[in-house]
């Protein structure tokens, strides 16, 4: 790993910004040349018969409904939301998990900017990392619903009456959480949350070791151990990944997933490359953002800084180039309709304007498509699943670098 690349004068924060802008390049020249799906009333001649065919568009959804639904669920970066129709309960979901994930990270940049760590202990690691990790733990149990947003949709334009004029619709939904009517096992974010909490204990029991080996990595803080990680890496795994796969990667790979076209006459590549790029561009950044702000925190250490965010940061995200499409992926068919899933998804609706529509499927297939239900043991074998192949590119690469991998931990220690 002593290339000339590592031994230059430049600064490596610099060098990996460099890396980063240009990776980044590439990815805003792929999405520059995917077609967006546009609607229907964009095209010239269908704006010619828009008037004509008026009232048959209030009676049927059309794509042009769609459309407006994403742009009322895409923040301001590419990233989309699920649909609230036709996804409610990935959208209550993602919904909490974004609020949850402002709130971790407030606490956990207070505590590093404070310095507050230097006072815990092996107990207060586990308690502030414990702590933090409990509500995304209990909420499929104690707060099915997730979130209770209301979510307002323009579903196009009307003629007034009156006067002729025409006046854009728009309806305010309330948004409810099939979740809330389901057995606790069925839940959308039980099957969530025991995939991650399977993942993130494979990260730490295994994979830690092969940045212990192949980087030389070590936690020097206080900590109660399983395997010689601290405990407290294995819950503040939990919610890093939450954040990680519930809110950013699932909300990019969606945008592209959704929002361009698959070219039948030869172009589908385009996309197919955009969204396997966007994978591994989004695996890489997450794992040096996360390298690069936990230097600052002086108890985890690397042999060489260097290495650790080059070639310790593609270590790193070997992990997430398999386990952000397989999430993203995971149990699509929640949401599809189902005698047992409850009642829709609308609690109420409140119309500004004369008529209020059904927003349509937007992709998300329910009331389409029926598939096969994803169970507790059917999560418990993908987890595993994702796991061992994570597991064996993590070998492959060490096997690369020549380097023996160590694994020296007992069940349980404490150190001081």
């Amino acid at each position: 790993m002593n290339e000339p690349l590592l031994n230059t004068l430049i600064p490596i924060e610099a060098k990996m910004g460099a890396i980063l802008a240009t990776a980044f390049a590439i990815l805003i020249g792929l999405h520059s040349l995917q077609l967006p799906i546009v609607p229907p009333q964009h095209d010239k001649q269908k704006q010619q018969q828009h008037h004509h065919h008026h009232q048959q568009q209030q009676q049927e959804p059309s794509l042009s409904t769609t459309i407006s639904i994403y742009k009322n669920y895409t923040i301001t970066l590419p990233l989309l939301l699920p649909n609230p129709n036709t996804e409610p309960s990935k959208y209550c979901y993602e919904i909490f998990a974004w609020r949850y994930t402002a709130l971790w990270i407030s606490i956990f940049g207070f505590i590093v900017v404070s310095q507050w760590y230097e006072y815990f202990t092996a107990w207060g690691y586990l308690g502030v990392c414990g702590g933090l990790a409990l509500p995304l733990m209990l909420q499929p149990m104690v707060y099915p619903q997730a979130s209770t947003p209301s979510v307002s949709v323009n579903i196009g334009e009307n003629r007034n009456g009156n006067d002729g004029k025409l006046e854009e619709e728009e309806v305010v939904f309330v948004v409810n959480n099939p979740d809330t009517n389901r057995p606790f096992h069925k839940r959308y974010s039980t099957k969530a949350t025991l995939y991650l909490l399977v993942y993130s204990f494979i990260g730490n029991y295994w994979y830690t070791h092969y940045f212990y080996s192949v980087l030389q990595a070590k936690y020097t803080m206080p900590s109660h151990r399983l395997n010689d990680v601290p405990i407290a890496m294995f819950l503040a795994t939990h919610f890093y990944f939450c954040t990680y796969h519930v809110c950013i990667s699932n909300g990019l790979l969606r945008y592209v997933d959704r929002m361009y076209q698959n070219d039948q006459k030869g172009g589908w590549w385009r996309k197919k490359v955009l969204f396997w790029y966007t994978v591994a561009f989004l695996s890489y950044f997450t794992a040096f953002m996360e390298t690069l702000t936990i230097s600052s925190f002086p108890y985890y250490s690397f042999e060489d800084r260097v290495v650790a965010y080059v070639w310790g940061s593609a270590f790193y995200g070997v992990y997430f180039v398999v386990s952000f499409p397989g999430f993203y992926y995971f149990d699509v068919h929640v949401d599809d309709d189902d005698d047992d899933d409850g009642e829709g998804i609308v609690a109420e609706k409140e119309e500004k304007g004369k008529n209020g529509l059904d927003v349509g499927d937007g992709g998300g297939g329910r009331g389409q498509r029926r598939g096969r239900r994803v169970t507790l043991v059917d999560t418990l074998t993908i987890a595993c699943g994702h796991g061992m192949m994570i597991l064996t590119l993590l070998d492959f690469v060490r096997l690369y670098l020549g380097v023996s991998l160590v694994i020296g931990g007992i069940a349980f220690a404490t150190t001081a």
